[in-house]
């Protein structure tokens, strides 16, 4: 087939693309910055400087490349920090590329007949912080968000639907690990576990669902022949807070990590952080498994956090 990918520069754009040109496909790659032109050069894919923000340029982008499939994988998130006090300023611009971006890329999609379209979204803070720890595609999406994610929320409801409609599939990654993410060693949530700066909060009983980048990657690569909607792209092993980030000090020889008070949580680091390290849901990769062909090579966190971090 022949493959755009959107955000090709990107954690798992690096990830995919070499990934989608080892297995006999041919890549068309956007980047948003000229300097990272060679980047996709060097990965054997065409690089085109796109922002998919801008309608004409994708339209002609889309027209001149005649891909098979887009796999939109486009974010802005290079500038994250372990600050997540407000999550629609952090994610405002990521939020348009969810949503104007996307519609953007299903009008070119449309006009110009790609057959397949896959996009990422995540699985993790925006399910209910109540009912079952560990969601299927079937459970709704937070319909009472905390106010600072609420516009986040949002721009993952409208572009799911955006791309449900379509017929495209929507693959919602777990909290991402591995090289080029905050979990490698010298990203921000790493350095903050080997200097003790990421405590356990509460008790600790919030869920996350981790994915390794290059897992996420193989699933991009499966969605292109298989399945269709949504599906929860994470390991068999759905993590409490209590229990990972312990078990990633020791995995990477830092001293264990400090407990704090869920009160003095929400003072230090916002309502955000706090709720999910005591009410954080995770997902089900049951579906994936089931219809993509799918398996992660990292079946767990446990066994990724050892191998896979660097």
């Amino acid at each position: 087939m022949r493959v755009f990918v959107i955000g090709g520069t990107g954690v798992v754009g690096r990830r995919l693309v070499p990934l989608l040109v080892a297995t006999g496909h041919d890549v068309v790659a956007s980047t948003t910055a000229p300097a990272k032109l060679p980047l996709i050069e060097q990965m054997k894919a065409h690089a085109v400087q796109l922002d998919v923000l801008d309608a004409a340029a994708t339209r002609r982008a889309i027209q001149d490349a005649k891909p098979d499939a887009i796999v939109h994988q486009a974010t802005a998130l290079s500038h994250l920090s372990n600050n997540f006090r407000n999550m629609d300023r952090i994610f405002a611009k990521t939020n348009q590329l969810r949503t104007a971006g996307t519609r953007n890329l299903l009008a070119a999609a449309e006009e110009f007949g790609v057959q397949r379209f896959i996009a990422q979204s995540y699985c993790g803070w925006p399910y209910p912080r109540e009912g079952s720890w560990v969601k299927t595609e079937n459970d709704p999406l937070d319909t009472r968000p905390l106010p600072a994610a609420t516009k986040t929320i949002a721009a993952i409801v409208e572009q799911e639907r955006l791309i449900s409609e379509h017929g495209g599939v929507v693959l919602r990654y777990g909290g991402l690990y591995g090289p080029g993410t905050s979990l490698a060693p010298g990203g921000p949530q790493y350095q903050a576990v080997r200097k003790r700066l990421l405590p356990v909060v509460g008790d600790g009983a919030g869920v996350i669902s981790f994915i390794h980048v290059d897992d996420a990657a193989t699933a991009a690569l499966a969605a292109l022949t298989n399945g269709a909607g949504i599906y929860n792209i994470v390991d068999d092993e759905p993590a409490a807070a209590r229990d990972w980030i312990p078990y990633l000090a020791s995995a990477i020889g830092a001293k264990p990590p400090r407990h704090v008070p869920a009160w003095l949580a929400r003072v230090a680091a916002g309502q955000i952080p706090a709720e999910m390290m005591t009410h954080g849901r995770g997902g089900s990769n049951a579906k994936a498994k089931a219809e993509l062909s799918w398996r992660p090579q990292y079946a767990t966190w446990r066994e990724g956090f050892k191998k896979g971090l660097g």
